[in-house]
């Protein structure tokens, strides 16, 4: 059963939720509930004797209820966040509804890509191997890193997202879903955008 049509439902309401908020955030926090759903809609298809299901659904619901608690609490009584503003700014006038599928329904889209080592994780019934402690200990060092290290580095968020999702990919190729790769590979690309970018925006200029 393929997630993105539940993904695109609930971009929808939360972006009808952001209409009266002015406010398209809000998206921020709705990313990694989507994919604790995706997970959760793959895991209701798979074989229910699958090794890697139970352990998987957990893992993933840890990370995807600290990201979205953190999330949102970090915006709360904040406005937009200034990543939104500029974007809002360049797609005037009409962005409130511009932004359904310029944020919402293209979040929901790169969420179902980015799921795809669940899918493969559940999709077979091969028995544990050393790439699934592999993957554990990647995401293992990614929720730690993102949860107690932002003392310390700038961006640990998105170190640790990237150790998550393909620590999920690792798991995804010890069931013999190699193909997944597409969505931890996305999400590299992602990060990287958003840390050259957040790199350009905090350079010293000059005069």
């Amino acid at each position: 059963m393929s997630a993105l049509p539940v993904l695109l439902i609930a971009a929808t309401f939360t972006w009808l939720l952001s209409l009266p908020l002015r406010n398209v955030s809000i998206v921020d926090s709705l990313r990694s509930l989507m994919l604790f759903a995706a997970g959760v809609i793959y895991g209701l298809g798979a074989d229910p004797r699958a090794p890697r299901l139970a352990f998987v659904l957990w893992l993933l619901a840890l990370w995807a209820a600290r990201q979205s608690i953190h999330l949102t609490a970090r915006g709360m009584g904040k406005g937009e966040d200034a990543r939104y503003q500029a974007v809002r700014a360049r797609h005037e006038p009409h962005f409130r509804w511009k932004s359904l599928y310029l944020v919402f329904w293209l979040q929901a889209v790169a969420v179902w890509i980015v799921s795809l080592p669940l899918l493969g994780v559940f999709a077979s019934n091969a028995p544990l191997g050393i790439l699934d402690y592999l993957g554990v200990l990647l995401w293992l060092t990614g929720f730690v890193f993102e949860a107690g290290l932002w003392r310390y580095t700038r961006f640990p968020n998105y170190f640790g997202s990237l150790c998550v999702w393909w620590g999920f990919w690792c798991m995804a190729a010890s069931a013999g879903a190699w193909w997944s790769v597409l969505g931890p590979a996305l999400l590299t690309w992602l990060v990287l955008a958003m840390w050259a970018a957040n790199g350009r925006r905090n350079m010293p200029t000059t005069s």
